[in-house]
C-alpha cells in the first residue's frame, strides 16, 4: 500500500495511491493513517492534487557515515556504533517543493537516503522485532550545509535549515527494505548509486539503539543514512532520490529568500 498526504484545494489529507501514471487516483482516508483507518468513499486523480511531505513527524532521527564508501568519502572509516543527530521537523518539506539555498552557506549537499517511518510509539524496542514498529518508507535527502558542518564541529545548523529534509513522494508500507536499489540524480545525472543492503548497521539495529535512549512516536522518521557520492547543489538545479518500491522524489533548488 501506498499512503499520501496531499491537498486538493483544501486541508491537507490523507489517502491510498491506486494505479500508476496517468491512471492514478488517490482513495481518502478518513483521520490519519497511523492505526487502523477506513476510506471515505471518495477518489480523486493523481494529476488533480498536489502531494505533500507524506507525514509530519514530532522529530526527524538521522544516522551519520553508515554505508563505508561514504564513511571513506568522509575521511574516516564507518562508526562502530550508530552515529545519532536530530534534525528539526520544520526540516520536512515534500516533493516537488523547493529547497531554500541558505546565503550564509556556500555549500549545501544532497544526501539521498531511505526513510523509516515509525507506526506506533516505543521504547526500548527489541532487535528481533524491530520492524513490528514501522509502519513504511519514504524517499528522502538530507540536506547539509557542508561547510557548516565542517565549521561547527556538530551539526545542528548544517543539518537544520528549513527545507533540508525533503520527504516523499509517499509512505510504501509493503516492501522489505533490506536489498533495494537507491540512487541520486543531480538535474539527471546520476550522483549516487547503492542499496540497502550496503548499510552498515541496518534497519533493526538502528531502531533498537536508537529506541535504547529515546522515545519514537507515531510518524517520527528515521534517515538510514547516504551512499556515497554526496556533492554540492546550486540555485537552480534540480535533485531526485529514487528508492526501488517506493518511487522519486523530486525538488528544485532556490534562493532563500
Amino acid at each position: 500500500m501506498r499512503i499520501a498526504r496531499f491537498s486538493a484545494g483544501g486541508d491537507p489529507a490523507f489517502g491510498v495511491v491506486e494505479g500508476d501514471g496517468a491512471e492514478a487516483t488517490i482513495a481518502e482516508i478518513e483521520g490519519h493513517p497511523i492505526g487502523t483507518f477506513r476510506l471515505t468513499g471518495r477518489q480523486l486523480p493523481r494529476a488533480d492534487v498536489r502531494l505533500l511531505a507524506p507525514i509530519i513527524p514530532s522529530k526527524v532521527v538521522a544516522i551519520g557515515k553508515n554505508y563505508a564508501e561514504h564513511a571513506a568519502e568522509m575521511g574516516g572509516d564507518a562508526p562502530a556504533a550508530p552515529l545519532i543527530f536530530l534534525k528539526p521537523s520544520t526540516t520536512v518539506t515534500g516533493p516537488g517543493d523547493p529547497i531554500a539555498y541558505p546565503p550564509s552557506s556556500e555549500r549545501v549537499d544532497y544526501e539521498g537516503e531511505l526513510a523509516v517511518v515509525v507506526g506506533r510509539l516505543c521504547r526500548d524496542v527489541p532487535v528481533e522485532t524491530a520492524y513490528d514498529v514501522v509502519l513504511g518508507y519514504t524517499c528522502a535527502n538530507d540536506v547539509t550545509a557542508r561547510d557548516q558542518q565542517r565549521a561547527d564541529g556538530q551539526w545542528a545548523r548544517a543539518k537544520g535549515y528549513d527545507t533540508f529534509c525533503p520527504l516523499g513522494p509517499w509512505i510504501s508500507t509493503d516492501i522489505e527494505p533490506d536489498d533495494l536499489a537507491i540512487s541520486t540524480t543531480l538535474n539527471g545525472e546520476v550522483k549516487q548509486a547503492g542499496r540497502t543492503s550496503q548499510l552498515v548497521h541496518g534497519i533493526p539495529t538502528l531502531i533498537a539503539y536508537i529506541t535504547t535512549c529515546m522515545t519514537l512516536l507515531p510518524g517520527d522518521v528515521i534517515l538510514t543514512g547516504t551512499p556515497a557520492g554526496i556533492g554540492p547543489m546550486r540555485v537552480g538545479d534540480e535533485v531526485a532520490v529514487t528508492i526501488e518500491g517506493i518511487g522519486t522524489l523530486t525538488n528544485p533548488v532556490v534562493a532563500r529568500g
